[in-house]
């Protein structure tokens, strides 16, 4: 599958199978993340990889009882390292996250971006030091659905030509 297969096949996986993920399957993931751009090449990003069950299930509260991503084999956390930079990096970890997010449908996982947490209880559980920011958390896992895609705007409403207003109308070259 293709970048643009890839991203048209993503969708957000609220249920999962109790599945464990391989090894490799999650160092390949990790790598796309690593590999991700950064300002100034900083690379303010930490991920912590969750499987263990007990603290699955104990960050379940902390993200306001969203119960599926305790099934999910993983849960990635990215951190955002504010010391090493300290406007970006959130951005640049949140373009890292991305690329675990397609990464992880490519080789056919399911994920689901939770933005909903309370981020001084997930430091507590995890011992994140306070340098670090939580952007989000990632569950990825075999998907135990396959919901539709939801719809989307029309290109013509989210893209301007040259300046704001101006219509998407992009000339033959």
């Amino acid at each position: 599958m293709g970048v643009y297969e890839t991203i048209l096949s993503r969708r957000s996986i609220r249920a999962y199978k109790r599945e464990p993920i391989k090894r490799e399957d999650l160092e390949k993931i990790l790598e796309a993340a690593r590999w991700a751009p950064s300002a100034g090449n900083r690379q303010p990003w930490h991920f912590i990889v969750v499987i263990d069950d007990e603290l699955k299930e104990k960050l379940v509260p902390a993200c306001r009882n969203q119960q599926f991503i305790a099934d999910a084999g993983a849960i990635i956390v990215g951190l955002a390292n504010v010391e090493a930079s300290p406007k970006w990096a959130v951005v640049d970890t949140t373009i890292a996250l991305e690329h675990i997010v397609l990464e992880a449908t490519e080789l056919g996982y399911g994920t689901c971006w939770i933005g909903a947490f309370d981020e001084a209880e997930v430091k507590k559980i995890l011992n994140i030091p306070d340098k670090y920011r939580v952007v989000a958390l990632i569950p990825v896992g075999v998907p135990a659905e396959s919901p539709p895609p939801r719809p989307r705007k029309q290109l013509r409403d989210i893209a301007s030509l040259n300046l704001f207003g101006n219509p998407w109308e992009m000339p033959e070259i």
